[in-house]
This record gives C-alpha cells, sequence and structure tokens, in this order.
C-alpha cells in the first residue's frame, strides 16, 4: 500500500509539473513546419549545402521571444491578438495587418494542400487533385464537428510527425564536426538570392499566422477550464506564467531542431548530388528517393502528410479568429459551427479558396516558396505591434513581458527587415 501511495504521490506531482501541460506552444511549433516550411527549409540545404544551417540556432530565441509575447498577451487579457490590436490601434492598423495575414495564409494554404496531394499521389499512385481535396474536405470536417477538446488531442499526436526529420538522418551518413563548423561558420556570399532565402526562412519560422493562433489558443484553454485572465486572477499568474515559459520555448525548440535537420538532411543529400533547384517538398522527398533509400524518402513523405495535417487548420483558424476578433464575432473551436458562424465561414472560405488555387492559372508550386517570403515580409509590422502590446502596462498591467524577451524580440524584427530590404536590393 505504501508503494501505491508514493505512485500516487508522484503522478499528481508529474500532473501538476509544467510539461505536463503543454499544448499551445507544441501545436504552435509543429504547425510552423508545415509543407511550405519543409520547402522551404529543403530549398536552403539544397541550395547552400550546410550554410544556411546557422539560421536555426539564430532563429530559435527569436521565435520562442515572440511566441511567448503572444501566449502572455493571451492568457493575461482573455483576449486574442486582433481584438487586442483592435482595443489599443486605430482600425486602419488592425485592418491592414488582417488583410496582409489573409493573403499570406490563403496562398499558404493553397501551398501546404498542393504538396500534401504531389506527396500522396507519390506514395499510393493516386491522383493528387483527388487526394488535395479529400485532405481538404477532411480537415474542414474535422475543425467543424470535432468537439475542441478532442480536436487538440489529435493534432498533439500528429506533433509526431516531426520526429520522420530526425530519423532521416539515420539513413544517411553525416560528418558532425564538419556540420558542427559550418553551422559556426557557414561560408556563402551574401547577395540578393542570399537574402531571399533567409527571408524565406525565417518567414516561414516566424510566421504571422503563428501569433494569432498562440494567443487565441491560450484563451481557448483558458475559457475550456473555466478560468480568467490574469489580470483578473492574479493568484495563478506565477503557475501560468511558468507553463507558458516552458510550452512555448520546448515547442519552438522541437520545431526549429526538426528544420535543422531538413536543411541538414537536403544539404547532405541533395546539395551533395548537384541538384540544387528544388521548388516543392515532394521534389525534396522524390529526390531523397535515389540518393538516400526509400526508408528515407518514406520518412520525408510521412512528415509532410503529418505536418499538413497541423498546419492547414492551424492556418484557417488563424485566419478566422483574426477576422472574427476584428469585428467583433463570436469565435473559438470550442463553439459549434450555428454559434459562430462568422468564425467557421472564415475558415471554409480559406481553405476553399487554397483548394481553389490548385484550378487556376497561379501555380501552388510556385506559391511554397513564395508564400514563405511574403510571411517574412508581413510579420515585420506585425512583431512591432506584438511587441508594443506586450510592453503596455495599460493593456498587460505587471505582467508586461521581460526586457530580455523585449530585447530579443527586437532583435528578431530588425533582423528580418534588413533581410527583407537585402532581398530587394540588385544583386
Amino acid at each position: 500500500m505504501a508503494g501505491v501511495g508514493r505512485l500516487r504521490r508522484l503522478w499528481l506531482r508529474l500532473k501538476q509539473h509544467p510539461l505536463a501541460r503543454i499544448g499551445p506552444g507544441l501545436i504552435t511549433g509543429v504547425a510552423d513546419d508545415d509543407p511550405s516550411g519543409i520547402a522551404t527549409y529543403s530549398q536552403a540545404g539544397a541550395r547552400y549545402g550546410l550554410d544556411m544551417l546557422w539560421t536555426m540556432p539564430v532563429a530559435y530565441p527569436l521565435m520562442a521571444a515572440l511566441q511567448s509575447m503572444c501566449a502572455r498577451l493571451g492568457r493575461v487579457t482573455g483576449r486574442g491578438l486582433a481584438a487586442n490590436i483592435r482595443a489599443t490601434f486605430p482600425p486602419a492598423v488592425l485592418y491592414g495587418v488582417v488583410l496582409l495575414l489573409l493573403v499570406a495564409n490563403t496562398l499558404n494554404i493553397a501551398a501546404d494542400v498542393a504538396a500534401m496531394g504531389e506527396v500522396a499521389e507519390l506514395v499510393s499512385g493516386v491522383d493528387r487533385h483527388l487526394m488535395t481535396a479529400l485532405f481538404v474536405v477532411g480537415t474542414l470536417l474535422l475543425q467543424v464537428l470535432v468537439p475542441y477538446r478532442r480536436y487538440v488531442r489529435f493534432l498533439k499526436w500528429l506533433t509526431l510527425a516531426l520526429l520522420a526529420y530526425a530519423l532521416v538522418l539515420f539513413a544517411i551518413q553525416v560528418p558532425w564536426m564538419e556540420v558542427a563548423r559550418r553551422t559556426a561558420w557557414p561560408r556563402f556570399r551574401l547577395d540578393a538570392h542570399a537574402a531571399e532565402v533567409i527571408v524565406a526562412i525565417f518567414g516561414t519560422t516566424i510566421s504571422p499566422y503563428l501569433f494569432f493562433w498562440q494567443a487565441s489558443e491560450e484563451v481557448e484553454d483558458l475559457q475550456a477550464t473555466a478560468g480568467a485572465p490574469l489580470l483578473a486572477d492574479p493568484q495563478s499568474a506565477p503557475g501560468e506564467l511558468r507553463r507558458i515559459r516552458w510550452d512555448t520555448w520546448s515547442g519552438m525548440l522541437y520545431s526549429n531542431a526538426t528544420a535543422y535537420f531538413i536543411i541538414l538532411a537536403t544539404g547532405l543529400t541533395l546539395h551533395a548530388a548537384g541538384i540544387t533547384d528544388v521548388t516543392t517538398a515532394a521534389q525534396a522527398a522524390g529526390a531523397l528517393r535515389p540518393l538516400a533509400g526509400e526508408s528515407a524518402y518514406l520518412l520525408f513523405a510521412v512528415g509532410i502528410l503529418g505536418v499538413g495535417l497541423i498546419g492547414v487548420p492551424v492556418l484557417a483558424a488563424s485566419a478566422g479568429y483574426a477576422m472574427a476578433e476584428s469585428f467583433g464575432w463570436k469565435s473559438g473551436l470550442a463553439r459549434s459551427a450555428m454559434d459562430a458562424r462568422g468564425f467557421y465561414g472564415v475558415i471554409v472560405a480559406s481553405v476553399l479558396a487554397g483548394l481553389a488555387i490548385q484550378y487556376s492559372p497561379i501555380s501552388p508550386m510556385k506559391a511554397l516558396f513564395w508564400s514563405a517570403v511574403i510571411n517574412g515580409v508581413v510579420a515585420v509590422p506585425l512583431m512591432v505591434v506584438v511587441i508594443l502590446l506586450a510592453s503596455n502596462r495599460s493593456v498587460m498591467g505587471g505582467y508586461v513581458a521581460g526586457r530580455p524577451v523585449v530585447a530579443l524580440a527586437w532583435i528578431a524584427t530588425g533582423l528580418m527587415g534588413a533581410a527583407a530590404i537585402g532581398m530587394c536590393l540588385p544583386g
């Protein structure tokens, strides 16, 4: 009986540990490595080999700082990012940011579902357009019909798909000493082409839709547990802020480590074989087959499908949150479709618009890379808005973001802004 009591006490301690409540941050991190992100990282590895590995150690603290700000903003105020922008800034700022978000998200969804369809055709032999339509219908049904608590558990299980990219490295030989040297001392010419790739990498890593998603998911979790915002419940602040730090920094570490592995795997295989122009995630997976073997190819392909099933719903929901909060509509995945018609209407419209691009003159394959570039440019003004909100005592009360986090966020904003300007300069 004493042993059972010890086990029970251990279980209770584990349930109270911050790691046990990892949720929005983990899903956010994995959604960041969506098929368009995989295409961007693969492009970087194919074009520059190991010389873009440095971007991930640099991006990690910058991304985590911004996402922790968004999570804190949602938990402290009990409102999503768009609702806080609406309450604090002029309408022009809100509508400008939301419009840019909708454009970037629609392109991103189009790129993601196209990549999923193409990969599914490679693996199964079934027509890509049919598979794309099936994925779109499936993600919409999950978001509209499945209750929030069960849906979130489904997304958490899908996060295991990212492990596929770590396993790819077991199928190839990795010169780890050379990898460490090139991560610390990359060798490439900083011209407009390199700046374009850097903007794409940081744009797909520090993406605007993730800001809206994570803030709103903190609000969703708050409502699901019948909790109160920290401004109204200061007693729970220490534990909640500690949980947000664990959740966000661990989720972003998982995301950035995976992106590092993708750049590494494609650099050691595609670049080494002289394949330097990869435009889609599916093309990267297919090119691995003769170079690294069937196992690496299948792992890469399965990973694309798994993270796509997370990325597309997150993209669509973030657009729904942004629009609903901008116009004061009811919103939230915990609500029924009948109770939040505007919110779910935006989700359905954005995914169907992404699907329609498959049948238009717009190439979803080119959108894979350029959606990341657009995100990189769009993110800069939004990052400024996030920093100002998280540092504003009239919004956050005594829970403003700490100086180290604010400093990291400003560095991220400056880096992405400089890279975006560099991309526009003549080569």
